[in-house]
């Protein structure tokens, strides 16, 4: 019960930035964040898998549900976050993830996320970038199967990993010290 009580204080939002391995590490390593929880969102099929959403044709993106304390963690840090650890200016594409699935989207929660992520956006565009990141409410998010959470912090020295995720982290490290937990 006392567990339902934190998490009913606590907000929600999904993000989509490419691989939800990255985005899952990201979000974990900031005070605040309560779960940063791998799955899928934004698709037309009920309870897809890792391979159907893979396909690109389920119409879900890799997404990360994050729960987070407002009063430790402000949900412009997160859009700062989010925005400054992937890119949202190429349509369904990070680096070699190529397709839907690896789409920039953000799943919001309530119309208060959604007013403040169209501001950060027109912020973003007045600096003369072209966001072509989704803004859709949420209305499902499917979790991931088992082995997809924590996979960084499970597979730190794969190939993919050091590639890929590792450089996000140096990112953060760098542009977010002070959202980083201790």
């Amino acid at each position: 019960m006392e567990n339902e009580v934190q998490i009913s204080k606590n907000e929600r939002i999904v993000f989509a930035g490419g691989c939800f391995w990255c985005t899952e590490a990201v979000f974990l390593g900031l005070k605040g964040v309560q779960s940063a929880r791998p799955g899928y969102a934004g698709g037309h099929k009920d309870n897809p898998t890792y391979e159907q959403v893979s396909t690109g044709e389920t119409g879900h993106a890799e997404s990360v549900e994050i729960r987070y304390d407002p009063k430790t963690l402000k949900f412009s840090d997160l859009l700062a976050v989010f925005f400054g650890t992937h890119d949202p200016t190429t349509l369904n594409r990070q680096g070699n993830d190529v397709g839907t699935q690896y789409r920039s989207a953000i799943f919001y929660t309530t119309d208060k996320q959604k007013e403040e992520v169209e501001k950060f956006i027109e912020k973003l565009e007045e600096d003369r970038l072209d966001v072509v990141t989704e803004i859709r409410p949420l209305e499902k998010f499917w979790p991931a199967e088992d082995y997809h959470e924590k996979y960084y912090e499970r597979n730190k020295d794969t190939p993919y990993c050091r590639m890929v995720v590792d450089p996000k982290l140096a990112k953060l490290r760098k542009n977010f010290q002070t959202l980083l937990k201790v």
